[in-house]
């Protein structure tokens, strides 16, 4: 479980570097290309559904208007009452919502708690994880 977690912390360090890195170099570090990318699993409109850099620019809400308040605000100021109202939203949704609701968050510049975050990347790769295993055993 442990290496579970640090993987994930490495895969979002690695993204937000490449992110950085492309911002700087002028790049839309949220456009995906046509093509599906080297490792999909074949099922391209799922990969992409769940996929945290997905070229949809359009925000979707999650029953979390509120949470626009947060907009531009550095996540390492939230009180304990603040980190309680995301994680309220987080475990309120679906599993399938959560890759779509940190691209919404992101697009609408709210910054997650980084408890928040982490417990959201890890449903994602969870979730990932078992479709996956069900592809594979469909094969």
């Amino acid at each position: 479980m442990i290496y579970l977690i640090i993987g994930i912390l490495i895969l979002l360090v690695a993204v937000l570097i490449i992110a950085l890195v492309q911002k700087s170099r002028g790049e839309d570090p949220t456009e995906i290309s046509s093509a599906p990318p080297i490792d999909c699993c074949g099922a391209h409109d799922v990969c992409e559904a769940d996929s945290l850099l997905n070229s949809n620019a359009d925000v979707i809400y999650y029953e979390d208007e509120e949470l626009d308040r947060f907009s531009d605000r550095d996540a390492r100021t939230y009180n304990d009452d603040e980190v309680d109202e995301f994680q309220e939203v987080l475990f309120t949704m679906q599993e399938t919502d959560v890759a779509g609701w940190l691209r919404s968050l992101t697009l609408r510049h709210i910054d997650l708690p980084s408890v928040v975050k982490e417990q959201a990347l890890l449903i994602v790769e969870e979730l990932r994880e078992k479709r996956l295993q069900s592809a594979t055993q469909t094969v």
